[in-house]
């Protein structure tokens, strides 16, 4: 009962191409292959739609706020 051998496949393959014919199998690998190209280029669409909008317009990072030299207002004010 193991695996299958490449005659197996070959005999499973060729009744295949009788039943369907080469030119729908032909269609069928096009479409399928269009849908995979479709999904791909959804997906980086995607992410990039998602980095544009990772952070909104105005907001202070952590980062930035760190790396701008601070000044205490109410100190300034007494002085």
């Amino acid at each position: 009962m193991g695996t299958f051998s490449i005659w197996h496949w070959l005999i499973v393959l060729l009744i295949v191409v009788m039943i369907f014919g080469t030119k729908k199998l032909k269609n069928i690998g096009s479409d399928l292959g269009g849908a995979v190209k479709g999904f791909k280029d959804g997906m980086k669409d995607g992410t990039a739609e998602a980095d544009a909008a990772g952070k909104p317009a105005g907001q202070v990072t952590n980062a930035a706020a760190t790396a701008k030299e601070t000044i205490d207002v109410q100190a300034k004010e007494k002085s």
